[in-house]
Parts: C-alpha cells; structure tokens; sequence
C-alpha cells in the first residue's frame, strides 16, 4: 500500500529531508481542532500527511469565513520565515488525519541551516498569497455553485478520497453565503449524479461534471501552485 507523504517535504532532498525531520514530530489532526489563535503568533508549523486545513477569518460579528486550504501539497506556518507574528486567520481542522509538526522557533533554526528549505517554503508562501488574491476575487465575483464545485474539489484533492465528511453548514460558513444557497446548489449536484450526500458524508461520484461545473478560478489556482512549486530553485 502506497504510504502517504507530504509532498511540500517530498520536493527537499533525502538528506535536507531527513535532517527536517529529525526535529519534527508526528501529529494527530483531530477534525474541527484549532491548531492556532487569532492575534497570536504561531507556536507551531505543520506539514500535513493526512487530512487538511481551512484557513478562517472572523470579521466583527459575521460568521467565519474561509480564505484558504493547507492540505499534504503545502504547510501551515510558511509565513514563519518572515519571524514570529500574529496571525489573523484561524487555522482548523477540517479533514482528520496527521501531520509533521515542529516548533515555530526549530523551523526557524533549520530554515537558516538548510538553504533549500528556505527557498522551498519562499516559493509556498508566494503560492499562498496568489491563490489568497485569487480566491478573494472568486468570493466577490463568482456565483454560489460554481463556488461550491470548486470548493468540494479542492477539498477532494486533499482528502485523498472521492468520500469525505462535511456539512452543508460547514460548506455555507467556509463559502461565506447562506445555507440556503448551498443547500440548492448541492441538491442540484446531487439530482444531476456529481455528487451522494447523506448524514454529513459526500461522494464525488463524476469528478469530470464537477470540474466542468466548478469557476475557473479551480484550474487557476492549481496552475499557481504547478507555476510557483515546481519551478527550478
């Protein structure tokens, strides 16, 4: 059976990797646990194997909004590099699993002995601030259900799985609309055949419909990280 990987740490060589790891722990992802505090720095960087995490935002009373996603492909806490600082976001677990965690301060000291994890978590950072831009763009310009389809992508795509748990509340707070909204845009994927929904589990069931179905800012955001992860260092 093929052993999950982080793939951000899959890009280090075997050496750099080892030495990486030497100073990180396994973790346990325990679904809906907050891995940090608004306002607070980072006390921790994850580098998740298994399951994923949304990126949210609360502005004054309204309901927490999702700015971004951090599954096996990226880390939490690449902005580390940049020193210890608040963050605004709030980072919770939204597929369970497991990572490799380290202290912000360790990341920090290896970042300074390994100059090939610095380049590498340079080019994550810049691959997050870009799909940041563009899915702010996407929240205020796209309609519900081409949100939602790029959405439950993305949350394929690091799930590993064409089955993952999720809510129709959790899908409305995370896309910022009513549940109404997403209620109707997934009843709609779910009597085309795209999608089975039931008891908070959803099957992908056509991937290809979906993807037609889903905004372009789906395709653009892997052509960010395809552009900006891939290129020579």
């Amino acid at each position: 059976m093929h052993r999950p990987e982080n793939t951000l740490l899959q890009q280090l060589s075997p050496a750099a990797r080892q030495q990486l790891l030497d100073h990180c722990k396994p973790f346990e992802l325990v679904l809906s646990a907050e891995l940090s505090v608004r306002g607070q720095p980072l006390e921790h960087a994850h580098f998740p194997v298994e399951g994923f995490l949304s990126l949210v935002i609360d502005v004054d009373s309204h309901p927490p909004l999702e700015v971004g996603m951090v599954g096996a492909e990226a880390m939490l806490g690449s902005e580390l590099i940049l020193g210890l600082a608040p963050t605004p976001w709030r980072a919770l677990v939204q597929g369970a699993g497991s990572s490799w965690r380290i202290g912000a301060r360790q990341l920090r000291a290896q970042v300074q002995a390994i100059p090939e994890l610095e380049a590498l978590l340079q080019s994550c950072l810049l691959a997050r601030l870009h799909q940041q831009t563009l899915a702010a763009a996407c929240q205020r310009y796209h309609p519900i259900a081409p949100r939602l389809a790029r959405w439950l992508l993305m949350s394929q795509d690091r799930s590993r799985s064409e089955c993952f748990h999720v809510t129709q509340e959790f899908m409305a707070l995370m896309l910022g609309v009513r549940r109404a909204g997403v209620t109707e845009a997934a009843s709609h994927f779910q009597d085309s055949g795209l999608i089975t929904y039931h008891r908070g589990e959803l099957t992908v069931r056509d991937r290809h419909a979906l993807e037609a179905q889903a905004c372009s800012c789906y395709a653009a955001d892997k052509q960010i990280y395809q552009r900006l992860m891939t290129a020579k260092r």
